[in-house]
């Protein structure tokens, strides 16, 4: 039997988010990661990081600072949660290999690279991007609304809120979500 996954956003799902983040020292895990990465893991899930970066494809930070923030959230976790992380370094405006969320590119990737069954696995995020990607791969989707959004974003918010599977406030109810769901046939 093929694989289930989760997979999960960076920043406001895993970390807090800071803008275009590049410095290490200012990774701080969401309330409840460790737990629930490992909760998820234990009941054999497979956990995957999939993230837009833009920042770098803006010039506001290198690959080289995104590389060391994501080292320094595996640290942090204590354990190697992720079977793999995905990054888009694409703009919003320039995504010549079509890989930025909405896209469910790499959610196929690793369907492909580890046999994974899509349609029995998850998506964890903050934003449309997030669960639309979950949605155009096939998977169950779950939005974190633990912070109301700017004024500007509420729109997308709302539309995200009913196209989400589920709208939790915390990494744990998504895990418990998650945790209690049965797999779909």
């Amino acid at each position: 039997m093929r694989r289930r996954a989760v997979f999960f956003d960076r920043d406001d799902t895993l970390i807090e988010n800071i803008p275009y983040l590049g410095d290490p020292e200012k990774v701080v895990l969401a309330e409840g990661a460790r737990e629930s990465l490992a909760r998820l893991k234990a009941a054999g899930f497979l956990l995957f990081l999939v993230s837009n970066q833009s920042g770098v494809g803006r010039g506001w930070i290198r690959r080289e600072e995104v590389e060391a923030v994501n080292r320094a959230i595996q640290s942090r976790l204590e354990v190697p949660f992720f079977s793999k992380i995905y990054l888009s370094f694409a703009s919003p405006d320039n995504d010549p290999l079509g890989d930025r969320k909405p896209s469910p590119l790499f959610l196929w990737r690793a369907a492909h690279e580890f046999d994974i069954e899509l349609g029995r696995s998850y998506f964890v995020g903050d934003r449309i991007a997030d669960v639309l990607c979950g949605r155009n791969a096939g998977c169950r989707t779950i939005l974190l609304a633990a912070k109301e959004p700017k004024r500007e974003a509420a729109r997308a918010r709302d539309w995200a809120r009913n196209l989400a599977d589920r709208v939790v406030p915390s990494l744990s109810e998504a895990a418990d979500w998650i945790l209690a769901s049965p797999p779909p046939a």
